[in-house]
């Protein structure tokens, strides 16, 4: 049965790892070998256990995380949707991406963006995201990766607060 829940704290370093796994099965020939090794070089205690602040969840099957997703409320952002490599390609990703934007739509959110991987770019769009433009990602650690800025405009449902 799969779940999503809130991410804890004590959740980053599982967070990370699940990162760190999807970057190095899915985005093999999108970016180089030295790219996606300092792209996924570190540990969570290194930055990335401060998303667990934000809307940070956890996919899960069966209580066991294989999946997260994120949604930056202060960038109206959507980001960190990783899928462990034994679960892709069976629709976790869209079921993470659904929720990130119910989430956002309940909180008033007219529009949320992202920063596409160039190997995800394709999913985006058939997920209603629009942008076709290159642009490098600077990352906090100082890795710089192309990308494609999308964004998506939101349904907002009767009862939504207005932002």
């Amino acid at each position: 049965m799969f779940e999503i829940g809130r991410a804890k704290q004590c959740d980053a370093q599982t967070a990370f790892e699940i990162r760190l796994q999807a970057i190095r099965h899915q985005c093999i020939g999108a970016y180089t070998k030295e790219q996606m090794l300092a792209w996924t070089a570190g540990a969570a205690k290194d930055g990335y256990d401060v998303l667990m602040d934000k809307y940070f969840y956890l996919g899960c099957i069966n209580g066991d995380p294989v999946a997260t997703g994120m949604l930056d409320l202060e960038n109206s952002e959507i980001g960190a949707i990783f899928v462990l490599p034994g679960f892709m390609r069976q629709g976790i990703g869209l079921k993470i991406l659904n929720h990130l934007e119910g989430l956002a739509q309940d909180l008033g959110l007219k529009e949320v963006n992202l920063d596409a991987t160039l190997n995800a770019t394709d999913f985006y769009r058939r997920c209603g995201y629009v942008g076709e433009e290159l642009a490098i990602y600077h990352s906090p650690s100082g890795l710089r990766l192309a990308c494609v800025p999308m964004v998506k405009r939101l349904l907002l449902w009767r009862g939504s607060r207005e932002r």
